[in-house]
């Protein structure tokens, strides 16, 4: 079964114009109902698939901390009574957004079991989180992160953003040394990807999105690796770098492409070889737990040839890579008999390298990563 746990909260105080998660603007919404719902969700779930030990647990969104203190106390209690009785040396991580935290939401969740914060930042530029449409600002991330500090949080995580609409070079390096300066143990960052459905995508059809050029953007990334390491960070997944033993237990589950839980409106779960997505909207969210119990609306049997091209793809994310003996005890294949033909061809380009015990990508591959991911499928 599997050691780990996503939750979903899908309300946001404002929608960003770049966000294609499954998400929704707070006012009016069903809130109580809703975290009754992920309530029922996770004790139906855990009766019919019992955890054994639950190692991470993990609340994104949308933006939890747009639940207020009483609502955050009540989902937390519903984890606790669910999720943590089997939980061991858990990591438990909230997603948050800077000036949406007080002392008193911080206070119920360190009391609730939280230990882990990742704080959406994107940048630190006054301009370039209007057009983000973001409504926390610079002075919000520091105040926020002392607060955390001082409450006990000390495994806290900020997310940047590169490659945004007139953003330069000196702009992200600028970002990246005050992200540095906050002292905090992991830091991600993420090229700005434009996805379809979203206002920047309409946008960007419409040639009113000036981004960065590639090149620009590949110095951007070339830099922060540089600049990140050279302070200390492990460039441990393509876009997480983090002092040693800080690396997001739980986005490791995904990179190994184990299974997990996956709880609320829009979430994923893979379980016992069955990957599932639960129903978007929230009304038919609320409506199916209470009718149906279940509020699936996706469900797929994974097969081993997927099985195995997806632990390619994730695995390769990662600066551990895949090793050879772990792929041969899950598939009782070895793998260059599987995938022989891709990986020459890979080592041929230079994209990825092997020590004879795993296969990684190579620095030239993590700019080319997609190319070496799309040859696995």
């Amino acid at each position: 079964m599997p050691h780990a746990v996503y939750i979903h909260i899908p309300f946001c105080h404002h929608i960003c114009p770049y966000c294609d998660f499954n998400k929704y603007v707070l006012a009016g919404q069903p809130v109580w109902e809703y975290l009754e719902a992920l309530k029922q969700e996770m004790a139906v779930t855990f009766e019919r698939w019992p955890a054994r030990e639950i190692r991470t647990i993990y609340v994104g969104g949308g933006t939890p901390t747009a639940l207020n203190a009483e609502q955050m106390n009540f989902f937390l209690e519903a984890v606790a009574r669910y999720v943590q009785p089997q939980a061991s040396n858990v990591e438990f991580t909230v997603e948050a957004n800077p000036g949406t935290v007080d002392e008193e939401l911080l206070r119920v969740m360190k009391t609730g079991g939280v230990n882990r914060l990742s704080f959406g930042v994107q940048t630190f530029d006054a301009k370039l989180l209007k057009k983000l449409g973001r409504i926390h600002t610079s002075e919000d991330v520091h105040q926020s992160l002392v607060l955390a500090k001082q409450l006990g949080f000390n495994n806290l995580s900020v997310d940047l953003m590169f490659g945004l609409p007139g953003q330069s070079v000196k702009m992200f390096m600028a970002d990246v040394e005050q992200a540095l300066a906050l002292n905090i143990p992991h830091i991600s960052a993420y090229s700005l990807k434009i996805e379809e459905g979203t206002p920047f995508y309409r946008m960007y059809k419409h040639n009113k999105l000036h981004l960065p050029s590639e090149d620009e953007e590949a110095e951007m990334y070339e830099l922060l690796i540089k600049r990140l390491t050279e302070a200390g960070y492990v460039h441990y997944e393509i876009s997480n770098f983090a002092w040693h033993g800080y690396e997001s237990r739980h986005n490791l589950t995904y990179w190994r492409n184990e299974e997990y839980y996956g709880f609320g409106a829009g979430a994923h779960g893979y379980v016992q070889g069955v990957r599932h997505v639960n129903a978007g909207p929230v009304r038919q969210y609320i409506d199916m737990v209470t009718t149906e119990t279940l509020p699936r609306v996706e469900v797929h049997p994974v097969t081993k040839q997927e099985a195995m091209e997806e632990m390619m793809i994730m695995g390769l994310r990662t600066r551990e890579g895949v090793a050879r003996q772990t792929f041969l005890e899950r598939f009782g294949i070895k793998l260059e008999q599987q995938f022989g033909t891709q990986l020459k061809e890979l080592q041929d380009k230079g994209l990825i390298t092997t020590d004879g015990e795993r296969y990684w990508l190579t620095e030239k591959g993590l700019f080319l990563g997609n190319e070496v991911f799309a040859s696995f499928i």
